[in-house]
């Protein structure tokens, strides 16, 4: 996936400035697709100039003036033929396994705090998910579900099912480090 889709889909869901198009990549899209500010940015600015997007001003008080952006017509294709087109399904590079892999090969206890450290952040984005679930979706005044809803929702559920899994996994890696520890000694 092209950065370009990623910020097509956001722009879709809510018209906005590059400002806070980057805001809603280090809340939620970025949990997925990761992007600086400055690519956002850059590829913001080509989508314009390729006449993917639209920019309109937006008159603030007692600030400057911003682009708010839209998707044009052109925009709107380039999603739908890249909708449209198969993927391979993705990879994974996690330098994390490398590592305990590794470790048979040195001290595996030393690499428990390392583990415990993932570990604590992967429950704190678990916890931050679950915390937009409720707020978002499934809480009192979570608003009324429609398709762009219900789609956003089943890919917030992916990510819990993923943290709850690598959480998991981690739990696993800790009991084991801990247990070649004990055998060690």
């Amino acid at each position: 996936m092209a950065l370009e889709h990623a910020i097509l889909v956001s722009l879709l869901e809510k018209p906005g400035s590059g400002y806070e198009l980057a805001r809603r990549f280090d809340r939620s899209i970025g949990y997925f697709w990761a992007a600086t500010h400055q690519q956002i940015y850059r590829i913001l600015k080509r989508m314009e100039n390729d006449g993917w997007v639209e920019p309109r001003e937006v008159a603030q008080q007692s600030r400057p003036d911003k682009k708010e952006y839209s998707v044009a017509a052109p925009g709107r294709a380039a999603l739908a033929q890249w909708l449209h087109e198969p993927i391979e399904p993705e990879s994974v590079r996690h330098e994390l396994a490398v590592k305990i892999r590794g470790a048979a090969f040195d001290d595996p206890a030393a690499l428990l705090h390392e583990v415990e450290r993932h570990r604590r952040a992967h429950a704190d984005r678990l916890a931050h998910y679950r915390a937009g679930e409720l707020r978002d979706f499934t809480g009192p005044d979570a608003p009324a579900p429609d398709v762009g809803r219900e789609l956003q929702h089943v890919v917030l559920r992916g990510g819990i099912a993923y943290e709850q899994m690598t959480l998991a996994w981690l739990d696993d890696v800790i009991a084991t480090l801990h247990r070649l520890g004990a055998e060690k000694r």
